[in-house]
């Protein structure tokens, strides 16, 4: 069929919205990350070559994944030089439409969530499965999802790599899983969903705060998991999602710069978000089985609620944090309970307990630490300390209207 639009375009188009797709089907079919994203490629450079020929096919998708497929064919014989048997490489390779188990299409009705569950294989262990997905069907890069795991690049691309051949070398199967395996993987979707929301609404690196194309998605899922599995825990997350979503028009200058929240013009915050995660908050706290994003998002329903940043209940915020800190007492919660603590009792009492967590090692490369720990310094009147950790922090971000905020601040210290 003949395209109106040039075919590099096609093919762009079709990289950019179907590729994560065409990759989980070639994996399901081969059970080889590698070898899928090798098949993948092979297909679409395939289609660079025939389509301008013999035009576009009617179904564009079901092409790339035929001759993927049969690249990957092509390719198993000319590695195995024909030593195993081509019977035994043909009845591996030859269902090419395998029947979902349990009805798995049915129970999971869009593509991008189908394959966020079926990644998440629980033995692959939630923080390698978290990773891979968020590889693989999420498509952020390795360093960004190292800076989500506060981990160096390369520890996390060894991560990724280890997972991907024990799904080869146990292997794993690959196929979307029924209802009654759906909720044993919904700690690691949740996690993956509320990653990528992270890295959308405040971008790892870059030129702009946030990134709205994975703030919107992450949004999306969570509305569809709500309706499929309202577990207290997934109205909380998708709750804590929309109370941050509100803020986005506040959070930026009109020329792009980063505005704190006591600065942030409260006009400006989506109300229709913020009644909507209301609602989703109070299903989840009212269920009293309240887990980490149930808290998060009470704590961000307290500054939605609050009429101005003077009248923030920062004593009832310390005290979801408390909560926090007990089901998970990671690194970052502690900082950010610090931050609470320092609004409610002064900065010297968020210097001792940032310093503490400095201290133990965990978030020496965290440049909103070393931030938080200049800011009290600076309103403590200690200069050189705020100047010293002014300067770690912007040695360690990396998006660049949070680097203008730090340069703007050593600027005010003289």
């Amino acid at each position: 069929m003949a395209s109106p639009e040039p075919i590099p375009l096609v093919l762009d188009a079709l990289y950019r919205g179907e590729s994560r797709q065409v990759l989980a089907t070639l994996i399901r079919l081969l059970g080889d990350f590698d070898a899928a994203e090798e098949a993948m490629h092979e297909a679409f450079r395939a289609a660079l070559e025939q389509w301008p020929v013999e035009g576009v096919p009617a179904r564009p998708r079901a092409w790339l994944v035929s001759t993927g497929r049969f690249k990957a064919i092509d390719a198993l014989r000319r590695r195995a030089k024909f030593e195993a048997p081509l019977d035994a490489l043909g009845e591996a390779l030859l269902p090419a439409e395998p029947e979902e188990p349990d009805g798995g299409v049915e129970t999971l009705p869009d593509d991008r969530l189908r394959l966020v569950f079926t990644c998440c294989h629980p033995l692959l262990g939630t923080e390698a499965c978290v990773a891979l997905t968020l590889r693989e069907v999420c498509g952020l890069t390795t360093e960004e999802i190292a800076r989500a795991f506060l981990v160096a690049p390369s520890t996390m691309a060894q991560r990724i790599v280890r997972a991907k051949a024990k799904i080869r070398n146990e292997g794993l199967p690959y196929e979307v899983p029924g209802a009654a395996e759906l909720p044993g993987r919904l700690e690691a979707v949740l996690q993956v969903i509320y990653l990528v929301f992270n890295e959308g609404y405040s971008a790892s690196s870059g030129q702009a705060v946030t990134r709205t194309d994975l703030s919107g998605e992450a949004i999306r899922l969570g509305r569809l998991l709500a309706a499929l599995l309202p577990a207290p825990e997934v109205h909380g997350l998708l709750a804590l999602m929309l109370f941050h979503e509100s803020r986005r028009a506040a959070r930026t200058s009109p020329s792009g710069d980063l505005v704190l929240l006591a600065d942030q013009d409260r006009s400006l915050w989506n109300r229709a978000l913020i009644q909507e995660g209301s609602g989703q908050v109070a299903r989840a706290l009212g269920s009293r089985r309240a887990g980490r994003y149930t808290l998060e998002a009470a704590i961000a329903a307290a500054h939605a609620r609050a009429p101005g940043f003077e009248a923030t209940p920062w004593g009832r915020i310390v005290g979801f944090y408390e909560l926090l800190v007990r089901l998970d007492p990671s690194p970052v919660i502690r900082l950010n309970r610090a931050v609470a603590v320092a609004f409610r009792d002064g900065p010297g009492a968020g210097l001792a307990l940032v310093d503490g967590i400095l201290e133990g090692g965990e978030l020496a490369t965290y440049h909103l630490a070393h931030s938080a720990r200049a800011d009290f310094c600076r309103q403590l009147g200690r200069m050189d300390d705020a100047r010293a950790s002014y300067r770690t922090a912007l040695s360690l971000a990396r998006q660049d209207p949070e680097r203008r905020f730090l340069e703007g601040r050593l600027e005010a210290l003289g």
